[in-house]
């Protein structure tokens, strides 16, 4: 089938299971194909064709609401709503996004990046349909690694509660981005295993009906007959338990199966959770050999062999390079845990775990628990390091404050993809954590500009006793600079200055010293001085060296890749009016206020003008031409 010429999912209605057949083929064929190509994640996405093609045909999108849950598995979704045509954009700037986007179609319900969201929204929608006495379907689509988020098992409590109509799909891959963990993840073991259950019982309903009651005693143990029959069937009916209808398990690969349950769902009333069994991966041999998660969102990659065409690059990677040195100091101090929220392959978890196998711990998508299990371990001397991305680290907000900064306890934060990461787009930039950490009282928060900063840091911060401390590194790889063979403490609160200059001084960090050095050698050669000094600790600041530059009067340039409001330039303006230097001239870049789209880190820091070029033009207005006798045309 030409995939280009859909507009909309009406066309399922009139095809044949034989034609979904050939339907699901083509997509898979097109998926590998156009992936190959833009990268994104193909395994999520060739495991669910066929029960999207079933949703689609089952129900009347956008009257009937199809929320995707994180949305990794919604390319599917997008091909049989007319978005075919846009997948050579796929993840690029200005181009198809990688996730559900309201913006893009009147599909895509439902906004998602983060996992285990879908059930809320979805029961908000459920509740606004019901005030409203409208009759739409609302199906959420969640994930088995998804269903371990303690939002998810909020809302399901809730939905259970209040016995609403909603039909919760659960696509049980058996994985999240990495292989499942945890009590609800053997649940779903034991209901794989164990066969359909839901026909069975209302079967013996029917045939206790049909039975004479003998004395009453029949009648008065039929109920409970039929209610223990679950527990025979399937042991540990959690789903039962909490109030739901459960259909399943579901072979979520199979037409008639996935149309015979959907259509019971629809018959059901109350809350109905349909289990849905599928293969990620499926059809391209490759990703459905992935037992690790390496084929859940991938770069360009050859098809005939399944290797990925990465550029040529001998310097280590930012997780890599920091779970490498905690490994290495951890097989000296036994105080040393590993954490993860469920993102041990992205972290570079997988050699501690290897060589620490009891100290190590993922704890599945559930980030709350994970900072607050760290508090614990730290509350019981021991020197927990949690690994976990900047957007995820949000999840975690009141565990940082409540659990770990109050009590001032000794955790180590590992800030992985800190700053713009490009194609996953404005659902994970990791630009908020600065101006969320940097209020809270007792933490400390630093940045290194190069690897070799990096790995001192990271024992800077498992030396450090004094409470929380956090490191913060961005997507992909180093510089390729030299690494210091001995590891070394650096003095808390404590810049460098990395250029001398006497006129002006841009305070920058991380990613934007390159940038920033760039500047000042450019504008040097046109008789500016300009210093750079690498502001490496963001929370204490350096005061020492600020009250210097201040007591100079050098106009400061702040640069920061991360959000303006709240952040490092805002510190510096603060100590400027806090120390009462009036007639201090400070400017700052960094990230509007604005959510930033997928794309390229380069296009985007242009679009967000973090360039060298605007940090010129910046320059410029702190020390006027005039001033300088100079004329730059």
């Amino acid at each position: 089938m030409d995939l280009m010429s859909i507009k909309n999912p009406k066309f399922l209605k009139n095809l044949s299971n034989d034609e979904l057949e050939q339907l699901s083929a083509d997509i898979r064929h097109f998926l590998i194909q156009q992936l190959s190509k833009t990268g994104g994640h193909i395994g999520p996405n060739l495991g669910v064709v066929e029960l999207t093609i079933a949703l689609h045909k089952e129900f009347d999108s956008p009257k009937d609401k199809i929320i995707w849950d994180v949305g990794h598995q919604s390319y599917v979704h997008k091909i049989l709503t007319g978005r075919a045509e846009q997948f050579d954009t796929l993840r690029q700037y200005k181009g198809l996004s990688g996730f559900p986007k309201r913006a893009e179609s009147e599909h895509d319900v439902w906004e998602t990046g983060h996992s285990s969201t879908s059930l809320s929204a979805a029961m908000g929608m459920v509740i606004a349909r019901d005030l409203k006495r409208t009759n739409e379907y609302i199906i959420p689509v969640i994930g088995d690694g998804a269903l371990t988020g303690g939002m998810a098992l909020e809302a399901l409590n809730h939905i259970g509660h209040e016995q609403k109509d909603i039909i919760v799909v659960l696509n049980d891959n058996e994985m999240s981005i990495a292989p499942n963990v945890g009590a609800l993840h053997n649940i779903l073991g034991r209901l794989r295993t164990a066969g359909k259950y839901h026909w069975v019982k209302d079967e013996l309903e029917y045939l206790l009906k049909k039975i004479p009651a003998v004395g009453g005693k029949l009648a008065q143990t039929a109920e409970r007959v039929k209610d223990s029959l679950k527990y025979f069937f399937v042991s540990g009916m959690f789903f039962e338990e909490l109030g739901f209808t459960y259909l399943g398990p579901v072979d979520g690969h199979n037409f008639n199966d996935l149309f015979e349950n959907l259509r019971y769902a629809k018959k059901t009333k109350g809350p109905v959770l349909l289990h849905v069994i599928t293969k990620k991966g499926k059809g391209y041999l490759p990703a459905e050999s992935d037992k690790v998660g390496t084929w859940h969102g991938t770069g360009p990659y050859k098809i005939e062999t399944g290797d990925f065409v990465k550029p040529k690059n001998t310097a280590p990677s930012w997780s890599g390079l920091v779970s490498e040195t905690v490994r290495k100091i951890a097989r000296e101090d036994k105080r040393i845990v590993a954490i993860t929220p469920a993102m041990p392959v992205g972290s570079k978890l997988e050699g501690f775990r290897e060589e620490f196998p009891d100290r190590m711990f993922d704890v599945g998508i559930a980030e709350q628990h994970a900072v607050t299990l760290a508090a614990g371990l730290a509350q019981a001397k021991m020197k927990p390091f949690l690994a976990i991305y900047s957007t995820f680290l949000q999840r975690g907000y009141d565990q940082i404050v409540h659990d770990v900064c109050r009590q001032n306890l000794n955790v180590f934060f590992g800030i992985d993809r800190a700053g713009l990461v490009g194609a996953d787009g404005e659902t994970h930039h990791g630009v908020f954590d600065i101006a969320f950490l940097r209020h809270v009282p007792n933490i400390v928060l630093m940045m290194p500009k190069d690897e070799n900063e990096g790995q001192h840091m990271v024992y800077t911060a498992l030396k450090y006793d004094d409470g929380p401390i956090a490191v913060r590194y961005p997507r992909g790889n180093g510089l390729g600079v030299p690494l210091d063979k001995q590891l070394k403490e650096i003095p808390i609160g404590t810049w460098e200055v990395l250029k001398d200059g006497s006129d002006v001084c841009i305070l920058t960090f991380g990613t934007t010293i390159g940038m920033a050095l760039e500047a000042a050698n450019e504008l040097e050669d046109r008789d500016l001085s300009v210093r750079v000094v690498n502001a490496r600790f963001i929370k204490p600041l350096d005061e020492q060296m600020l009250h210097g530059i201040f007591s100079e009067n050098i106009p400061v340039l702040t640069i920061e890749e991360a959000v303006l409001q709240g952040g490092f330039g805002s510190a510096v303006l603060e100590f400027a009016s806090q120390h009462n230097y009036e007639h201090a001239k400070i400017k700052r870049m960094g990230i509007p206020d604005t959510f930033v789209e997928h794309g390229s880190v380069t296009k985007l820091l242009k679009e967000v003008q973090l360039t060298k070029e605007a940090a010129i033009d910046s320059i410029l207005t702190l020390t006027p031409v005039k001033e300088k006798g100079m004329n730059y045309g």
